[in-house]
């Protein structure tokens, strides 16, 4: 399976508390362009966020639920697009070193039409708009801490995400 991944120089509490956040979703998450509501519970298990993906005027509302929850290792999703149906979603987050947090993401089509494209094709439209997600999510996360005061990182420092098949850094 393909993964996108990154790592950034912070903690990986830091990174899930952006993800812990649900009214962020829609500045890292390509595509999610409207939060239209977060469950009080969210990130619990069970809990949803409610937003919209598109562009305006051509808009579709729906939700993203946590599937499973591990703070401040792992959050599974399910999230949901109509028509096109739903995805799963698994962020990992593995401290490297102190105050480094490598962030792994996985995504793949498993109900609607979604599921009929072949798992190359979700690869080639997944890929690249998870790289961007990623990258959005570290620097977010690493702005936080630094307005923090927790990291040293320079204003305008680089994050570059990477897609892995079986450890082995894909072509870009």
């Amino acid at each position: 399976m393909v993964h996108v991944e990154i790592t950034v120089p912070t903690t990986p509490e830091q990174v899930f508390d952006v993800l812990a956040d649900g009214w962020l979703f829609c500045a890292w998450v390509v595509g999610a362009t409207h939060i239209r509501d977060v469950d009080g519970e969210w990130p619990g298990a069970g809990s949803r966020l409610h937003y919209s993906a598109g562009v305006w005027p051509f808009t579709v509302n729906d939700t993203t639920q946590v599937v499973s929850v591990d703070p401040p290792h792992m959050l599974e999703l399910e999230a949901k697009l109509s028509p096109l149906g739903a995805a799963w979603i698994r962020l990992e987050l593995a401290e490297t070193a102190p105050g480094e947090t490598q962030i792994r993401m996985y995504e793949h089509a498993e109900r609607g039409l979604g599921a009929l494209v072949p798992n190359v094709l979700q690869e080639l439209l997944l890929v690249p708009r998870n790289k961007e997600s990623l990258s959005r999510l570290a620097d977010i996360a690493v702005g936080k801490a630094r307005r923090e005061g927790s990291i040293e990182a320079p204003p305008g420092a680089q994050t570059h995400a990477e897609a892995r098949l079986d450890g082995h850094v894909t072509q870009n």
